[in-house]
């Protein structure tokens, strides 16, 4: 429920701190990160954790500068994409805030190491499925159950990723980017 909160600097459309922390009482927010980083790290960044194709772009507008608002960030990205459509900058400023709060909180480091101790937490013939929500969840997901099922930890994998129908997107906006994965001890 954090992530409808605009206290907790998630929102992109409701003005609150840039935070974005899962647990504000740990590390630094996105306001730290983006005042205390170099252009090229801050791509790497946009690139590595969202796919962002502007990543070099909004890097230099952004990096080092001292945000305190959700709301000046997403200016900020905005006004470095003027050259784009207002619905193509739009899915930019989304990328941004997805990169940012997944650098702020770790996720990636926390879903890696789930998914090398998850083999060892299924009994033989236990089952695991894991839901994911972007594309860089999802490869992770992927990769660590093929290698885990080409070295004989599972006996069997998903071979497609299962999506919510269109009647389950009406009724959840948000599940329209879900893709359910799962495998078998």
């Amino acid at each position: 429920m954090q992530l409808d909160t605009p206290e907790r600097g998630f929102s992109t459309k409701i003005s609150g701190p840039l935070d974005m922390r899962m647990n504000p009482g740990r590390g630094i927010s996105a306001a730290q990160l983006v005042k205390n980083i170099l252009p090229v790290p801050l791509a790497a960044i946009l690139r590595g954790n969202a796919d962002e194709p502007h990543a070099e772009t909004i890097a230099t507008a952004l990096a080092g500068n001292d945000f305190t608002l959700t709301t000046d960030l997403t200016d900020a990205i905005r006004g470095s994409l003027r050259f784009l459509s207002a619905e193509e900058a739009d899915k930019s400023v989304r990328r941004v805030f997805q990169a940012l709060r997944i650098e702020v909180n770790g996720e990636f480091g926390a879903l890696d190491s789930l998914l090398r101790a998850l083999p060892f937490c299924l009994k033989p013939g236990g089952r695991a499925a894991v839901l994911t929500f972007h594309s860089g969840e999802d490869r992770r997901v992927k990769k660590a159950f093929q290698a885990s099922y080409r070295e004989g930890i599972y006996s069997e994998i998903a071979r497609d990723v299962t999506r919510p129908t269109p009647a389950e997107c009406r009724a959840n906006p948000r599940a329209s980017s879900a893709k359910l994965r799962w495998a078998v001890r």
